[in-house]
């Protein structure tokens, strides 16, 4: 197994791009990208290949059945919406579940005030867990398997949170649903939409709000980042929304790398994922996140700045000025 100081030692960081309060530094790595021998959920859904149901009858609020039908695995990614059934949810990890088999996932529902059949299977939809909520959900997933070995979140808190977004972002909704919040600001979150672009042979993004770096997610692949992009802009602009209206200064690729190293010196550990490879956990006072280990490679890693950090003054705050064209870590 590779080890993350290994994988970020490949990574290159390109030049910020900035609309409004967001900023955007394109990842990309140096190596080859092996062929990509997974599917992505999304796909295998419409094509009725992968079918995401409740876990039976009566339904389970903390976990959902996926059973892959399809020739090949298929990749699921932490904070993916899953839409429909008796009620939405998101799901608590990134894991590829093998051809042929089926698993139950851990997720967690955004949609308190719903208990009742939509449909019979879910589907996905075009956002997934807004950014502050990830993070959050991510640090407790992480206690969780330090505890006893879970992979649940404290859904009181989640349910509690998406509450308090709900009520500053003015986003009514008779089922308490995510969903509703990104429908009431879609007008809003288009703009960032057409304000960026994924670039050739990207692999992943580091996000900040206001001057503060808040975030990253990286991928195996440039198809895989493709089609993962406008969904992380829409839960990164989310957050920008919701951010305090104040002065900033421009984020440097230097503190970019600041926090990819922060990454390295997190407490860290690694268990054997619910279907194929390895959950690899990490954590400190800065910053929080997880990483999939699957095929001989990292899939998929997330990592984001912890909310206790912050609510101080994120330690990731810079004011060091225009920031340079693309820089190895």
């Amino acid at each position: 197994m590779l080890s993350l100081r290994d994988e970020l030692s490949r990574i290159d960081v390109g030049k910020a791009l900035s609309f409004r309060n967001l900023t955007l530094f394109p990842l990309f790595r140096r190596a080859p990208f092996p062929p990509r021998d997974y599917i992505l959920l999304e796909d295998g859904i419409a094509q009725r290949l992968v079918h995401v149901t409740e876990l039976h009858s009566a339904g389970s609020v903390p976990e959902v059945s996926v059973v892959n039908d399809a020739p090949s695995p298929v990749l699921l990614v932490d904070g993916e919406e899953l839409i429909g059934a008796k009620q939405n949810r998101v799901l608590n990890l990134s894991i590829l579940i093998p051809a042929k088999q089926r698993c139950v996932i851990p997720v967690s529902c955004v949609e308190a005030g719903r208990w009742r059949a939509a449909s019979r299977e879910f589907s996905t939809s075009d956002q997934i867990h807004y950014a502050s909520g990830r993070g959050q959900r991510v640090s407790q997933v992480t206690q969780s398997m330090r505890a006893n070995g879970s992979r649940l979140s404290f859904q009181e808190q989640i349910w509690g949170e998406l509450s308090n977004k709900a009520t500053r972002l003015r986003a009514d909704s008779s089922t308490h649903a995510m969903a509703d919040i990104y429908k009431r600001h879609t007008h809003f979150l288009d703009e960032f939409i057409h304000a960026f672009q994924c670039q050739d042979h990207q692999v992943g993004s580091a996000f900040a709000i206001s001057g503060s770096i808040v975030g990253l997610d990286l991928f195996d692949h440039p198809e895989v980042m493709r089609r993962f992009f406008p969904k992380l802009l829409r839960s990164f602009a989310l957050d920008a929304l919701d951010a305090p209206s104040r002065e900033f200064a421009l984020v440097s690729v230097d503190a970019i790398l600041v926090f990819l190293s922060s990454i390295l010196d997190a407490s860290c550990f690694c268990e054997n994922s619910l279907s194929i490879g390895k959950d690899l956990r990490f954590s400190s006072r800065e910053v929080c996140g997880a990483a999939l280990w699957a095929q001989e490679r990292y899939l998929h890693l997330c990592a984001f700045t912890n909310a206790a950090t912050n609510a101080e003054g994120s330690v990731f705050s810079t004011r060091i000025s225009r920031p340079s064209d693309r820089r190895r870590f």
